[in-house]
């Protein structure tokens, strides 16, 4: 059976309801948060790590494991700031990414840790407000390897991964992420859309395994004023490159602040069969790597993209906090979510850098 035919889960059904009823709202960023908590490499190691050979300080899914009281309390300072959907803290959990710390056979664990942690703050807030619906998303990153572009100048047909690499990587994260109860998966700050693809293929994998279809959110990264992503693709052309997958939502997070976003995210609503998100950074970087923008900059500038009707859901990403959550929450109250565009009538679109239509 083709795993878009599969049935839809319960959370799916849910999601739905939600994202047709009003703007949803996700949180915000997760490491400039546990920045703030000043940890040192002791707590990185907790018990579990502490002969581990390698430095641990800075692999922040580890926390899952080693201080789920900080991720648990990150997840719920964004549920009481309003916030929907919050995301397991594992942007990187996959074997990949936690080779860099000799943690590849850690990665189990930790997402399935970060389920856990992000359910149980999830229960809490809906107890705290009977009636109340709250989403736990499988965040799945973009991998610190790249399948389109060559690390080696001098090399440009070498790849430093290959693609059953890692969809056998994508692949383990999803298995564990889904088995440990996430609501939905999302494939976020996506630079390379060969690494996306392999993602999806192998969400696509799990799901024939499991017999049920879970939502998938994806999320691109547009690098700059070129409009593209750093392999090269404009917006139209990564849609097209992954509209094969039938997402629940497809969207734009990080790199930008929200206002360089406007013109991309405007297309993607024009162009979008499905829901659109946005979750923008607080800004541009400045000089010290930090984020300018208030959270009353941020909710204007979302609550202008609600107003013309571009997004179903809405959030932040790097130096977004609690406070920008819940300003930009308030912000988009009441605001009605982006009505679904008709399908794209059939025809052979080709997706290099551009896309490419033949008539």
């Amino acid at each position: 059976m083709s795993s878009t035919s599969l049935p839809l889960s319960a959370s799916y059904l849910a999601l739905r309801e939600l994202f047709a009823s009003r703007i949803a709202v996700l949180d915000g960023a997760m490491g400039s948060m546990i920045q703030t908590y000043k940890l040192a490499e002791a707590d990185f190691r907790g018990d579990l790590f502490r002969a581990h050979d390698h430095d641990l300080k800075g692999d922040n899914d580890l926390l899952c494991l080693t201080r789920p009281d900080v991720v648990r309390e990150i997840h719920r300072r964004y549920f009481d700031a309003g916030a929907d959907i919050v995301e397991t803290n594992t942007f990187n959990s996959t074997t990949i990414s936690q080779a860099d710390y000799h943690l590849e056979s850690a990665v189990p664990d930790i997402n399935r840790a970060a389920v856990r942690i992000a359910r149980e703050a999830a229960r809490a807030a809906e107890a705290a407000t009977p009636g109340r619906r709250c989403f736990v998303a499988g965040a799945i990153g973009p991998l610190n390897r790249t399948l389109s572009m060559s690390p080696d100048v001098n090399r440009p047909e070498y790849r430093a991964v290959t693609w059953a690499q890692v969809v056998q990587a994508y692949t383990e994260q999803v298995r564990a992420l889904a088995e440990a109860g996430a609501d939905a998966l999302l494939v976020e700050t996506i630079f390379d859309t060969l690494n996306a693809k392999a993602a999806l293929f192998a969400i696509e994998q799990v799901f024939d395994e499991r017999g049920e279809r879970l939502p998938v959110m994806i999320s691109v990264t547009i690098t700059d004023a070129s409009g593209r992503t750093l392999s090269g693709q404009t917006v139209g052309a990564f849609y097209t490159s992954i509209r094969h997958a039938r997402p629940f939502s497809v969207g734009i997070n990080c790199a930008l602040g929200g206002r360089q976003m406007r013109p991309y995210i405007e297309e993607l609503a024009r162009i979008a069969e499905c829901h659109v998100t946005c979750y923008p950074n607080a800004g541009l970087p400045n000089a010290f790597g930090g984020y300018d923008e208030t959270p009353a900059d941020m909710a204007t500038v979302l609550s202008e993209f609600a107003d013309a009707g571009f997004v179903n859901l809405v959030g932040g990403c790097c130096g977004s906090t609690p406070n920008h959550i819940r300003a930009i929450a308030a912000a988009v109250r009441g605001r009605a979510p982006r009505k679904s565009t008709e399908p794209q009538a059939p025809a052979l679109r080709l997706s290099g850098l551009e896309v490419l239509q033949v008539a």
